[in-house]
């Protein structure tokens, strides 16, 4: 594949390696024998972004926290080890650097529970989702806490197909957690149950059209593209996902792809959205501790990272 000029100079020239290193493999097909993907990835960590939240952890492996000494891995949000390995996850880090083998480490002890569920006692589909997927991305998948969290996972779903993040008989397209999990897990590596929700929960998000409940009502800031995701959904994470899975041709992508490519400027370029929807105070998912942003880019700006998530989508479903 080949990009326009300015695009190629917008997501190469003078920006972050993660960026760089995820056009070159992902968009212009280099492979790990071409020496600018190699020292692309090799400065992942060692600058830009992931570098400069890697300067906030901890010499014991955790990050920011309420309770002191690692105490909380959850709080305060957004600057806790949970959601700053979130980041590092998307960004290309591994265990194989140790400063994300120490974390990983950490999270999985203190986290993994009898019942498979990584988190707090009657852990949220969401907590446990992003738990497995950025464990499978930077190298723990083989880990024998990470099996029964993937069980745990299939049996929290809901008969519709969907998963919930709060007590419910119902999914909601809110509770995309679970999917991006298994959409983190090679292809071989997906036992028969993981390849059977996929299934039933690929119906879910086809049958709604990526962007509608079953009663009809569509969120607004689902229709923005943000990030960090943590655990807000919007049209481009559903497009990632279910694309990731192998639903990139089903034509009941389209409306969702369409509405994405009419997000595009002029330039061939995506903006960033405020970095999380706006919530009612009554809203179940409003935090009832004082939040903290991470930015990595100007929101209402030409944005790298949802230029280079976007362009990885349409590939996928053939509109490049």
């Amino acid at each position: 594949m080949t990009l326009p000029e300015n695009l190629e100079g917008f997501l190469l020239k003078d920006t972050d390696p993660s960026i760089r290193y995820f056009t070159l493999r992902d968009l212009l097909d280099r492979d790990g024998n071409d020496p600018t993907l190699r020292v692309a990835h090799e400065a992942i960590g060692r600058e830009g972004w992931a570098a400069k939240l890697l300067e906030r952890q901890r010499e014991e492996g955790y990050w920011e926290s309420f309770h002191g000494q690692g105490g909380d891995l959850y709080l305060p949000k957004y600057l806790a080890t949970n959601w700053t390995l979130l980041i590092l996850a998307d960004l290309g880090m591994t265990r194989k650097d140790p400063r994300i083998e120490r974390a990983g480490e950490l999270l999985l002890e203190a986290w993994s529970k009898e019942d498979g569920c990584l988190g707090s006692p009657g852990s949220e589909v969401c907590v446990t989702g992003n738990s497995v997927k950025m464990m499978y991305r930077f190298g723990f998948g083989s880990d024998a806490r990470i099996a029964p969290a993937l069980e745990w996972l299939v049996t929290a779903q809901k008969k519709d197909g969907g998963w919930h993040c709060f007590p419910s008989e119902a999914g909601t397209l809110d509770g995309w957690e679970a999917m991006a999990a298994f959409a983190a897990i090679p292809p071989e590596e997906r036992s028969p149950s993981v390849r059977r929700a996929i299934e039933r929960g690929a119906e879910f998000y086809l049958s709604r059209g990526l962007l509608t409940e079953s009663d009809g009502t569509s969120y607004a800031p689902w229709h923005r593209l943000h990030y960090p995701l943590h655990y807000y959904y919007d049209l481009l994470v559903g497009l990632e996902m279910l694309s990731g899975l192998g639903y990139g041709k089903d034509p009941r992508m389209a409306p969702a792809l369409d509405e994405l490519e009419a997000q595009r400027n002029l330039d061939g370029t995506w903006n960033i959205a405020i970095p999380h929807p706006d919530l009612e105070t009554n809203d179940p998912y409003h935090p009832g501790t004082p939040v903290y942003p991470v930015l990595l880019e100007h929101a209402g700006l030409p944005s790298r990272i949802i230029t280079l998530r976007a362009l990885r989508v349409l590939r996928r479903c053939g509109r490049l």
